[in-house]
């Protein structure tokens, strides 16, 4: 069997609150764990996209309209939906395990995320 949702990888949220948007897997757990003995998955995602950017916009009109809002959840293998692309940016050493049971730990880390995920977004 081959293991294509590896981390990285962009997929499409299918289910819930957050279906439609993309997101990208920072730990993925095929076995299961015992709390969710399915294989399910950490993803970030984007919530709020940025909006489109043209030459005449001045630079705090550019800066308003690139920001980005963040999700962090733990999703079913069954509720993504894979895509050809990948992820280049360093979101696991910002989101781990141990943040989902911490609302507070939840909130720092999708701050961080945010701005990991923004700065990602300038390079493009």
């Amino acid at each position: 069997k081959t293991k294509f949702l590896k981390q990285g990888k962009v997929v499409i949220v299918l289910h819930g609150r957050y279906a439609g948007r993309k997101a990208v897997i920072v730990k993925n757990f095929d076995a299961g764990a015992n709390k969710r003995r399915f294989g399910h998955c950490l993803v970030v995602g984007i919530d709020r996209y940025p909006r489109k950017i043209v030459k005449s916009m001045g630079p705090k009109k550019v800066a308003k309209r690139s920001k980005i809002k963040p999700f962090i959840r733990v999703l079913n293998y069954n509720h993504v939906m894979p895509t050809r692309y990948a992820l280049d940016a360093e979101l696991k050493g910002v989101v781990n395990q141990d943040v989902i049971n911490n609302p507070t730990a939840r909130t720092k880390a999708r701050t961080k995320s945010k701005k990991v995920l923004e700065e990602r977004f300038a390079t493009l």
